[in-house]
């Protein structure tokens, strides 16, 4: 069973999936608000291109790596970005980054998990906001972030998964930020390591 996760909620992602895990798919998703219209009729949706991206640091905190749209894989191969979707449109996942935990270098301490606004539109004009973490072995739905109501910010940093004890955990972040790639959120993430 998926749980729903809170703002600053921390879990174990093994526990919670029931056993070990291989390959974790993160999966960010979100809706354009509509605008304008009379009674519902009328109204236009508009195209919002946010961007999921997974940015990587060792054990010292210092930033190692990042999969984003504009490199969609890991230098070492164990992260992968499966595109970039820029409207929002449709059911689900609107984007996708796929973990092999098993593969993940041992000087990488944690992944942090973020969303900007490429385009600069704010986080007033979207909802249904969300990510979540799935088993992707058994298409299994471990954990689910509801992102929030929105405002004038243009990113977020999501969600961290991180190794501890020789198990991989994950904290629900929400942190509001600007910026329109990763690298405008470094210093909003280098709190949250």
């Amino acid at each position: 069973m998926s749980i729903n996760l809170t703002k600053g909620q921390k879990i174990s992602l093994e526990k919670t999936a029931g056993g070990a895990l291989q390959k974790v798919v993160m999966g960010l998703g979100w809706d354009a608000k509509k605008s304008g219209g009379f009674f519902g009729f009328g109204a236009k949706t508009q195209e919002i291109d946010l961007d999921a991206s997974c940015v990587l640091f060792d054990d010292a905190g210092h930033f190692t790596d990042a999969v984003w749209f504009r490199q969609l894989h890991s230098k070492d191969g164990s992260i992968t970005h499966t595109g970039d979707n820029r409207t929002g449109a449709g059911e689900g996942d609107d984007e996708q980054i796929i973990v092999d935990l098993s593969r993940v270098p041992a000087n990488v301490k944690t992944l942090v998990f973020v969303v900007n606004s490429f385009t600069g539109q704010n986080f007033s004009q979207i909802e249904n906001a969300f990510c979540r973490v799935v088993d992707q072995s058994s298409n299994r739905e471990i954990a689910k972030y509801d992102l929030g109501a929105g405002g004038n910010h243009t990113a977020m940093i999501m969600a961290k998964v991180y190794r501890h004890n020789g198990e991989w955990k994950m904290n629900a972040i929400g942190e509001n930020a600007s910026g329109q790639t990763f690298q405008h959120l470094l210093p909003a993430m280098t709190p949250h390591l």
